[in-house]
Parts: C-alpha cells; structure tokens; sequence
C-alpha cells in the first residue's frame, strides 16, 4: 500500500500554508500521496500513514487551532510519525539562540505527541495582511519588519529529509 501523508496547517496570512504546500509537493515528489489541507478542515486521521503539522507562530505561541487539533488527535497521532514545523519571524536573524526560541515554541506539541522532526524557518510579514491594531502592535512595538524570509531551499532540504522519517519511521 502507498503510503498517504497530511500535511496539516495553521496559518494567519496565509505564509504557513505555502510552506506547507511546498512540504507537500517535496514529499509527492518522493512517491507518496500528500494532502495539504488546513488543520480546522481535518476532523480526524483516517487513511493517513503520517503526519507533518505546521503552524505559524503569534505571541511566541503556535496558534491554538494546531494546539486543539494534537490534543484532541493524540491517541491517533501517537500511532503515526509526526513531524512538525513552524515558520515565524523569530528566526529573521538565524542564530542559535533564535533557534532555541522557536523550537520552544513546539514543547506544548511535544508534550502531547513526540515527533520525528521538526523543522524551524524563518516566515514572511505582510504588513496588508494584518489587522488595523495587529499591524500597529507588530510594526510599532514588536519593530517586526516587512519582509518574505522563508528560505525555499531550506524548506525542500527538510522535507526531502523527513521523508524516509515518515515513510520508514513507524512508532
């Protein structure tokens, strides 16, 4: 049987869903049916041998859509390889440092559901995509600048690395 993987997102602006489709496209390209879908479409896990969640990040916090979506899955998700990525502006400057931040970002998943992998990349900020006083509070007081940051190659490295984690990498 040919192995069927969802890649499951929670997006604000629509960034993390073209991450996700990129996620999606790369792990098709290896041989495998994908389902891109967003995570408050998914009722429930039928069909599928694996699991990539991604999430933007708000408030340092992965958005509660993709938090309520583990938790009410864990018994099925802990069955599957998970994989989990975030895309956020945190890591405009890609140090270290950052890079602990965020994967921080992904504990309260962790906790739930252990993963495969996970997969850290910088986002983009759209200012014409935010609300009147979300856009004051991230351009004014965050000082977020405008900007599409995601790193494609890196994207595609990743999910073309996930895939034998998902495929091979049964719990």
């Amino acid at each position: 049987m040919k192995a069927k993987i969802l890649v499951a997102y929670g997006t604000r602006a629509g960034s993390t869903a073209e991450v996700a489709d990129a996620i999606g496209k790369k792990l098709a390209q290896g041989g495998v049916a994908v389902d891109v879908k967003p995570v408050k479409s998914l009722n429930n896990l039928n069909g599928y041998s694996a699991v990539v969640l991604g999430s933007a990040v708000r408030a340092g916090k992965i958005l509660p859509e993709v938090t309520d979506f583990v938790k009410a899955h864990k018994e099925e998700l802990r069955k599957l390889p998970v994989a989990y990525f975030v895309a956020g502006m945190t890591l405009r400057e890609d140090t270290p440092e950052k890079r602990k931040i965020v994967d921080a970002y992904l504990d309260p998943l962790r906790a739930e559901v252990a993963p495969v992998d996970a997969g850290l990349f910088a986002g983009k900020m759209d200012y014409s995509k935010l609300g009147f006083f979300e856009k004051i509070i991230i351009k004014n007081m965050i000082k977020t600048p405008e900007g599409d940051l995601r790193n494609w190659p890196e994207i595609n490295n990743w999910a073309e690395k996930l895939l034998p984690k998902l495929v091979d990498g049964k719990k």
